[in-house]
């Protein structure tokens, strides 16, 4: 396939994969269901794929009742296999030729297929070819209710070259860069790691902040905190697989394995002396006063420190 495929219009695949996530993924889907497409647009049409990735949450016999108020959602389901796998059913399902990756909590505005269409045609125009993908903005909200009307936050900001959270990009480079490694079976890294892999393929990042999307979590509480740090030494794991396979200083500033980030986290952590018990007083105070989002980033102090040692620990098995 040559390298031409975006021209003046484009038709989107929409591919998101889904575990128990039933009630956000309705607003999810609403919001795709509602997208405002100009008369002259760039967009001859989409498609949502939905890939189960064996929810028992009733997700699909909900989507089964309700099929009539989704016509552009096409369903497909699977064993729990983790998200690398769904997402490469996903592109192997999708009929556009250009695909879009967003994640099923994942709330977006009307305009948000036009603004990648629109950023991916002028893409082509000014690059003479579609070797790049456009990547949009991400919002974190814990607001259910309505979590378009969250502002944007300094913590918001991501320096990921790709990540799967809002990104279109033609099939064809997808398949060419081999899709998801589907060894990494764990919390974090699979995205990242493709990117690594386009970038060698010369793509580059075209950032397309008008096509925005809420990334909807539950308000932070003490009683999450036990998976938080299951995930974070998990990443730590994922993180050393990535390295493996890139074994290059910039993945291991990525993944945190440098004296540095073990010099930095251990300090702000006491050593791990700030801890899940030790800071447990302090961030449910800030949660009684309604800051779980300041208690969350102040929980990071330790999170990243079980990420730190995670990644030193994995990494020591495989010496």
């Amino acid at each position: 396939m040559g390298s031409s495929v975006v021209s003046d219009t484009v038709f989107l695949s929409v591919v998101i994969p889904t575990y128990n996530r039933k009630a956000i993924l309705e607003k999810c889907l609403r919001a795709l269901e509602t997208q405002q497409l100009n008369v002259s647009s760039s967009i001859t049409g989409y498609e949502i794929i939905l890939v189960d990735d064996g929810s028992t949450d009733g997700t699909l016999e909900w989507l089964e009742t309700y099929k009539t108020e989704f016509p552009h959602v096409r369903t497909f389901q699977q064993d729990h296999q983790g998200p690398a796998v769904a997402r490469n059913l996903g592109v192997e399902k999708a009929q556009g030729d250009t695909i879009i990756f967003i994640d099923s909590d994942l709330v977006v505005t009307e305009n948000f297929l036009q603004a990648h269409g629109d950023a991916l045609v002028q893409g082509r125009e000014k690059l003479g070819s579609d070797r790049f993908f456009t990547y949009g903005a991400v919002i974190n909200t814990c607001n259910f209710d309505h979590p378009t009307s969250e502002p944007y936050k300094l913590t918001d900001f991501s320096a990921a070259f790709f990540a799967t959270g809002n990104v279109a990009i033609p099939k064809h480079w997808l398949e060419k860069a081999g899709l998801f490694d589907t060894s990494f079976q764990l919390y974090g890294w699979e995205d990242l790691e493709l990117g690594v892999r386009l970038k060698k393929l010369g793509l580059t990042l075209i950032k397309c902040p008008q096509a925005v999307g809420y990334h909807w979590h539950p308000p932070f509480s003490l009683d999450q905190i036990k998976s938080l740090i299951d995930k974070e030494i998990q990443r730590g794991r994922m993180g050393v697989l990535f390295y493996q396979k890139h074994p290059t200083w910039e993945v291991r500033m990525m993944i945190q394995m440098t004296w540095l980030h073990r010099l930095l986290w251990g300090m702000l952590s006491l050593n791990g002396t700030l801890n899940e018990r030790t800071m447990a007083p302090f961030l449910q105070w800030l949660i009684n006063r309604g800051k779980p989002q300041l208690a969350l980033e102040i929980a990071r102090i330790f999170l990243n420190w079980y990420n730190v040692k995670g990644v030193y620990e994995a990494y020591a098995e495989v010496r």
